[in-house]
This record gives C-alpha cells, sequence and structure tokens, in this order.
C-alpha cells in the first residue's frame, strides 16, 4: 500500500465519526435515487410489457347501441389497424357476506379463435365457455377484496333481470390496472369489480344480439389519433357515441402516468436535498483537514510528491465517503423500493410485479453522488495543490476577531461576554454558519414536506364529506326518469330525504380547445350535496348559464361572459351556445353544471333525473339497501361510508409510511449538520475552551459556549426551513395532474411545531453525543499545541 493512501486510511479512521455522519446523510440521498427510479423503471417495463402482450387499445368510445356491420366501417377509417366491439354494462351485484349492494362492469369476451384487444390474463381458472348463460370471470382484487374462489356464485341484475353467476376464472385486463368505476376516484375492491362474460350470453341478456354498444380502436401510430377521433365521432353519433377519447384520457392509464410524474419528481427533488447537505458536510470537513495538514502538505511537496497525487490524495477521501454512502444507499433504497412495491400493488394490479433493481441506476447514482463530492471538496484540494511549501511550513494566520457589525454601529445587544463570544464566533465564519443554517433548515423543510400531506388530505376529507357530501347513498338509474320517481324513493322505509338531479355526458367546445366531462344539473339549494371550493366556501349553481370547474376553463382558455358550445352526447343530442357565468375551484375532476331545469329545456324534456341523494335513517340502513336491491331502475348504488372507509384506507396507508421515512430522513441531516458543524468549531476552539476551562470555567458552562451557538444555529434554520418546505409543498402540489387532483395547499400550525420539535430534538441529540468530547479535553495536551 502507498504511503498515501496508508495516510488516507488514518485521517479516515481519525474523522470516522464525522465521516459516518457524512456518509449516513449521503446513504438518504442515493436511497432515494435508486428506489424511486428503480420502482419507476418497474412500472414502465411492466406496464410497457403488459400493453403490449394483452393488446392494450389507443382509442375508446362507448355507444348506446350500433349493429355489427358498423365496425367494418370504423375499420376502414385512416390510421385505424385494429377494431374490436364490445357489449359491456353496469350492474347491480349481490354478494352474500355483504348487506350493501356492490357495483361491477360486465364486458364482453369476444368469441373462441379471436383475438381482442384489451385482453385479459388468467390467474386462476378459466374463461366462461361461449353459449354458458351464467358463467363469469372475476376481476383479482374483487375477488380478493370478498373471498371468491373458483365456483363461488353471485347473483347480477343485469337489464332488470336477477341473474345467478358463476366464477369460472380470476383474471386481469390492462383496461383496469387501476381498477375504479367511471368518474371515482378511489379504489374500493368491496363494493366495485369488473367481471368478464361470453359475447353472445351477453348480447342475448342485454338486447343487443347483432349489436355492440362499445369499440376499442387499436391505431397503425400515434400521430393518427386526432383524425381517427374525429372520423369515429361522425360515424358513432347517428348511434349515440358518448365522444370517442385516446389512451392518455383512459381512467386507469391516466392514474398510472400520474403516479409516474410523481415518482419521476420525487427521483429529483429528494436526492438534490441529501446529496447537497453530504456535500456541504465533506467540504466543512475536508477544507478543516487541509488547513490542519499545511506542514503535511509541505512536507509531502518537499519529499517529491507531485501536486496532482496530493490533490488526488484529498480527492480520494471524499471518494472514499462517497463509494461507502452509495453502497449503504443502494441496500437502503432497495429495502425501500421492495416495501414500496408492496404498497403498489395494492393499488395496481399487474399479472406481476416485482421490484427489480436496473444496474444503469446504481451505477447513475454512484456517479452523481462522486460528482457531489467530488466538486464539494474541489475548491479545498485545488488551494492545497497550490499550496507553496514554504507558504505552508508557517502555521496559518491567526483569525480575526472583532466586534460584530451591528456592535460596530452602535447597536448593542448584549452584556454578557459569554453572549457576545457566542455571536462574535458566529460572525467570524459567515459561510459555514449560513450553510450549516441551510442544512438544518432542509431537514426542517423535509419533515413538512412529509407531514403537509396529512393535513391536505384531512383538509379534504373534511370538505367532501363533511361539507359536501351530506347524503349516505347516491343512486344513478338505469334511464332518465320523470322527477316524480323522487317521491317513489322517498317512500322507502328508513329513507329521511331525497333529492333528485340530472347529469349527461357532453363535448364543451371554445376557440379549438375542447373536452368530454360530464354536465349535472341541479336545483339551486340541494341539502344533501354542497358544491364546495377549496376554501371551503360553499358555491351554488348560477340562477342562468354555465358554471365549470376552474381547472376546465383554463384547460379551454375560456373567461367570465365566454360563450362556450355544449354539444350533448345522449338523446336527442342537443347543441347549444351557453354562456360561462361562473367557475368553481374544485378539488377534483373536470365538471360543468346547469340549473336542473335549463338543463332539462336544453336536452328538450321535462323535468327529470337520472340519479338522487338519499339520506338515511342509520337503524335502517339494511332495509334501504335491500329495497334498492329490488328496484330494477337502479343501475348502481354509491353508498358515502364506503366511500370513506376507502378513502382512509387507502390514502392513511400511504401517507404513514412516507412520514415515518421523512422523519427518518430528516433526523439523520439534522444531526449531521448539527454534529459535524460542533466538531469543526470543537476542534477550531479547543485551545479557546481549554484556556476557559484553566482561568476557572466549569465544563457546563465552556459546553454552554458551544451548544449555545449551534442553538443559535438551528433557530434561525427553523424559519428558514419552514418556508422551503411550504415552497417544495407547493412544488409538490404543482406537480400533480390537475385534471386528476387539485390538493389544497394546506400546512396546519402543528405541522410546523412537530417539525421544528423534531429538529429540536435531533439537535440536542447531537450536543448530547459532543457533550463527552468537551469533558475529556487534555488541558495540557491543547494548551502545548501550536494552535
Amino acid at each position: 500500500m502507498r504511503s498515501l493512501d496508508r495516510k488516507m486510511l488514518r485521517d479516515l479512521w481519525h474523522l470516522r465519526t464525522q465521516v459516518l455522519a457524512i456518509v449516513v446523510v449521503m446513504s438518504c440521498g442515493v436511497a432515494t435515487f435508486v428506489m424511486s427510479n428503480s420502482i419507476l423503471e418497474s412500472l414502465e417495463r411492466i406496464r410497457a410489457w403488459y400493453y403490449r402482450e394483452y393488446a392494450f387499445a389507443d382509442v375508446f368510445v362507448t355507444l348506446k347501441r350500433a349493429p355489427d356491420a358498423l365496425a367494418s366501417r370504423i375499420g376502414e377509417i385512416s390510421g385505424v389497424s385494429k377494431v374490436d366491439t364490445r357489449v359491456l354494462t353496469v350492474v347491480r351485484l349481490e354478494i352474500p357476506t355483504m348487506t350493501e349492494p356492490a357495483t361491477g362492469q360486465l364486458i364482453s369476451l369476444p368469441s373462441r379463435g379471436e383475438s381482442g384487444l384489451n385482453r385479459v390474463f388468467l390467474r386462476a381458472g378459466r374463461l366462461p365457455e361461449p353459449g354458458a348463460d351464467s358463467e363469469v370471470a372475476v376481476s383479482e382484487a374483487f375477488a380478493t377484496a370478498h373471498r371468491l374462489q373458483l365456483g363461488g356464485s353471485l347473483e347480477a341484475i343485469i337489464n332488470g333481470h336477477r341473474q345467478a353467476l358463476l366464477v369460472v376464472g380470476i383474471a386481469l385486463s390492462p383496461e383496469y390496472i387501476y381498477e375504479i368505476p367511471v368518474g371515482g376516484l378511489l379504489p374500493d375492491n368491496r363494493t366495485f369489480g369488473v367481471l368478464w362474460m361470453d359475447r353472445q350470453t351477453l348480447a342475448a341478456a342485454m338486447d343487443m344480439t347483432g349489436a355492440f354498444n362499445n369499440v376499442t380502436i387499436k391505431l397503425t401510430g400515434p400521430r393518427d389519433e386526432a383524425s381517427v377521433i374525429r372520423d369515429l365521432d361522425e360515424l358513432t353519433a347517428q348511434y349515440g357515441g358518448l365522444g370517442a377519447y385516446g389512451r392518455a384520457d383512459q381512467q386507469s392509464h391516466k392514474f398510472i402516468q400520474n403516479e409516474l410524474n410523481e415518482l419521476r419528481n420525487m427521483s429529483v427533488v429528494a436526492p438534490t436535498i441529501f446529496l447537497c447537505v453530504a456535500a456541504f458536510l465533506l467540504n466543512l470537513v475536508l477544507s478543516r483537514l487541509i488547513s490542519t495538514q499545511r506542514e503535511q502538505i509541505a512536507a509531502l511537496k518537499a519529499f517529491g510528491y507531485e501536486n496532482h497525487e496530493i490533490a488526488w490524495h484529498y480527492l480520494k477521501m471524499a471518494l472514499a465517503a462517497a463509494v461507502l454512502g452509495s453502497l449503504a444507499g443502494t441496500v437502503l433504497g432497495v429495502y425501500l423500493g421492495r416495501g414500496m412495491t408492496q404498497m403498489y400493488t395494492k393499488f395496481f394490479h399487474f399479472p406481476r410485479f416485482e421490484f427489480e433493481l436496473p444496474l444503469r441506476v446504481v451505477v447513475i447514482g454512484w456517479l452523481i453522488s462522486s460528482l457531489f463530492a467530488a466538486l464539494a471538496v474541489w475548491t479545498s484540494v485545488r488551494r492545497a495543490m497550490l499550496l507553496p511549501p514554504a507558504e505552508a511550513m508557517r502555521p496559518e494566520p491567526p483569525a480575526s476577531f472583532r466586534k460584530t457589525w451591528l456592535e460596530s454601529i452602535g447597536v448593542v445587544l448584549t452584556r454578557s461576554s459569554a453572549t457576545k463570544m457566542i455571536l462574535r464566533q458566529i460572525s467570524r465564519t459567515p459561510r459555514r454558519a449560513i450553510l450549516s443554517t441551510l442544512g438544518i433548515s432542509l431537514a426542517v423543510a423535509i419533515l413538512i414536506l412529509g407531514s403537509f400531506m396529512q393535513d391536505a388530505v384531512d383538509y379534504l376529507f373534511d370538505a367532501m364529506f363533511r361539507l359536501s357530501q351530506r347524503y349516505d347513498v347516491n343512486v344513478a338509474l338505469v334511464e332518465a326518469t320523470s322527477a316524480d320517481a323522487v317521491h317513489e324513493l322517498q317512500q322507502v322505509p328508513g329513507v329521511l330525504a331525497c333529492e333528485g338531479y340530472r347529469a349527461v355526458a357532453a363535448r364543451i367546445r371554445f376557440a379549438h380547445h375542447h373536452r368530454l366531462v360530464p354536465v349535472q344539473g341541479y336545483v339551486s339549494q340541494l341539502d344533501l350535496l354542497k358544491l364546495i371550493d377549496r376554501q371551503r366556501r360553499t358555491v351554488d349553481v348560477p340562477a342562468s348559464g354555465l358554471m365549470i370547474s376552474a381547472e376546465l376553463a383554463k384547460i379551454l382558455g375560456a373567461r367570465l361572459g365566454d360563450e362556450l358550445t355544449v354539444e350533448v352526447l345522449e338523446g336527442k343530442r342537443p347543441t347549444k351556445r351557453i354562456r360561462l357565468t361562473s367557475t368553481i375551484d374544485d378539488f377534483a375532476g373536470t365538471t360543468a353544471y346547469l340549473q336542473q331545469q335549463e338543463l332539462c329545456d336544453l336536452l328538450d324534456e321535462g323535468l327529470s333525473i337520472s340519479g338522487a341523494f338519499i339520506a338515511i335513517d342509520p337503524g335502517a340502513e339494511s332495509e334501504v339497501y335491500g329495497r334498492l336491491k329490488e328496484m330494477p331502475g337502479v343501475a348502481k348504488v354509491v353508498i358515502s361510508r364506503s366511500t370513506r372507509d376507502s378513502f382512509r384506507r387507502t390514502v392513511a396507508e400511504t401517507i404513514r409510511r412516507m412520514r415515518l421515512i421523512n422523519l427518518i430522513f430528516s433526523c439523520v441531516i439534522s444531526i449531521g449538520v448539527v454534529y459535524s458543524t460542533a466538531r469543526i468549531s470543537l476542534a477550531e476552539r479547543s485551545r479557546d475552551l481549554a484556556t476557559m476551562r484553566v482561568l476557572g470555567f466549569t465544563r457546563h458552562e465552556v459546553a454552554w459556549m458551544l451548544f449555545a451557538e449551534l442553538g443559535l444555529l438551528t433557530l434561525a434554520a427553523i424559519p428558514i426551513g419552514s418556508a422551503i418546505g411550504y415552497g417544495l409543498a407547493w412544488t409538490m402540489i404543482k406537480a400533480a395532474d390537475p385534471e386528476l387532483f387539485r390538493l389544497p395547499l394546506v400546512v396546519e400550525f402543528d405541522t410546523y411545531l412537530f417539525a421544528a420539535g423534531v429538529v429540536l430534538m435531533a439537535t440536542f441529540f447531537a450536543c448530547a453525543l459532543l457533550r463527552h468530547h468537551i469533558d475529556r479535553l487534555n488541558l495540557v495536551e491543547v494548551l502545548k499545541s501550536r494552535e
């Protein structure tokens, strides 16, 4: 081993506690990089394979009813590679172990020998036999939630008729990787599932023999999408087409893509914070080491070592810390990545989804950490390289002690000598003080970033389920009917209140922009549903004109007073220009609102409803659910309590895990920065502190001189970190797809207190680690040193 290498190992061992702090912080940065990028690549790889092998479609459209002959005309559209027609319907399911009604999406399977699009993957069993009138394959998530086994049974209301179904297969589909009903936000596998049935059987049950009501298309190339959608809409309009849309707007794909975008942002922001802190600590330690080894550097040069050899010697010390941090970070990243993968399998349903560690991610992570380490110490290394031997043989000039700039202009900060010494020490090393404060503030910011999501979700939960959704059940009807149906529902024993609404699918146009959105028709004063904006204010549907989500107005480029073209995609498909009179800054989706009567007038029908909100006596839930199951006109029942429970169950676990990880990482940063700063300060001031001990200061008083300085830096970092954390939270909210979620930027005072408390406790712990170094100061040896 070369002598410089032996010297490097001795120096690393001498600085082992500080190097350990650097390694731990750097390992956190590499771990977050490895975790997020590995999961990102794993998700993208398995999704691409699943889409390719099981023929996920590029374009989708639902119709009222169209003859099979239309399929050939659709296939003639330029840009269309393959056409698959299906029959699908929403059905009510009755599960023996569940009193509440459940909803199923029933999808037809192509005849044997035909390779349709959106093919199913069989986890167990087989597909329904052609002509079998009771066999179905059930989605894996729904089967797991209800412990449905092969040979199990359930009942469905199909086209108003009750039918017993036999489970012959457990399946998955690329169309329902994220399994939620149309318009849903969170999965609830107890109340919603996907079922597949033979095409001939389902067509007969739906009176669709020789017809279809859904089309999926594979394109020859991505550039053809816009023209295919335009031509497809023209072809399907007379058959009740609800508007074609591309893969980017397909519900499951959109949620997965949003998650990938968030992972991509996480893979940049979090590692950058940790590696910047690690770089600061490396700079702090190596700068101090080089300044104390001036004579050694001079001796090495005198013995013939070249400048580049000395530079490489110190650079290797930084790279050694980077390698150790990268190694530990890779191991930690794999552990965290596997835990996150297990969590993702509860949301995203693939035939297989395992954590994979791409070599490319590891190599890039190690290179980035090494680059940060090299850049962090380059200035100090360059100084050592350029230091003339004659100058290096002399000790560094003593530090300049003088009044702070505030004292120099006559401002008396304190009469305490000890406090003056603390403030002057900070002013002597402003660069270190600023960087230490910034490092600690990043720990505060990470805690706020990890905790604010709980505040935002609590805020959203309160707005949605306490202020907005005051109903117990949302009932959707098979067909729109007279508003008199509200009185029929009110007569059900146990129903306390019932309010109807009308909803239609529409395309809203302004200039060259357009969107497919639901148009909701409400009366002015609904009691069971309140429209709430992100400031939790109640917003009423305007007496006339159109109200749309603020996000939809932004997408369309429309302002208040503009006339929007509303193309209704149901019934007689009327088109009308309606003035935009109001917007609502709501939490999710893109929706349009009209007065119920105005919407019915637009549809050229009397006052009608397509659904109703119901409030139920808590003691009569089972009876009400039973009556709703018996009503053939009820297509779907959404239970508010089930939605709340799903919200808590799915979101709470994710937040809890992320908050724990952020808590650990924040403590690592706090302790690492405070401990390293204090060790450097202790090394620089050991002679001063020893002198104070000789003059009669107690160990407690000497320790206070050092710890008070650290305390001031920590206190200064808390408000700075709070501001940085708020900014990171804002960035995270802006990075999410605004068409899916628009979380409010809410950071409660308790979150700031929590972040400050954790960092103060971490600072206290770091000071406790340092106390024994102060108590063990060898006064004689320190005072004999040249410093």
